[in-house]
């Protein structure tokens, strides 16, 4: 016999998607930054950088696609967010993005 159980609203495919490309940032982002996350979490408690899931959500109001990479480093007195991900028609699509502002400062590939 088997008996069927309704699957929790929180297992929805979106949701756990969601999660795995937070958490595949955060790695990342801590790996693509030298393993000084204290820094990283410094800049993001002062105001200096955008929270990623934050940064994101702008960042897909002008480039859909899915997220493949995030690292975030210091470049030239400013933090960067560094981005890879597919667009919409499977084109790789790297984006360097201020990390205060969501400002685009460099695209290449896509479109």
């Amino acid at each position: 016999m088997s008996t069927c159980f309704p699957r929790p609203a929180f297992f929805s495919r979106s949701r756990l998607a969601a999660c795995a490309l937070l958490l595949g940032g955060a790695c990342s982002m801590a790996l693509g930054f030298g393993g000084d996350h204290e820094r990283a979490r410094a800049a993001l408690q002062a105001g200096e950088v955008l929270p990623l899931p934050q940064l994101l959500e702008r960042v897909a109001r002008e480039q859909p696609g899915q997220v493949l990479a995030v690292e975030l480093e210091r470049e030239d007195g400013r933090w960067v967010y560094e981005l890879k991900l597919l667009d919409p028609a499977g084109r790789l699509v790297k984006l360097e993005v201020d990390a205060r502002s969501a400002e685009l400062l460099r695209r290449k590939g896509g479109r």
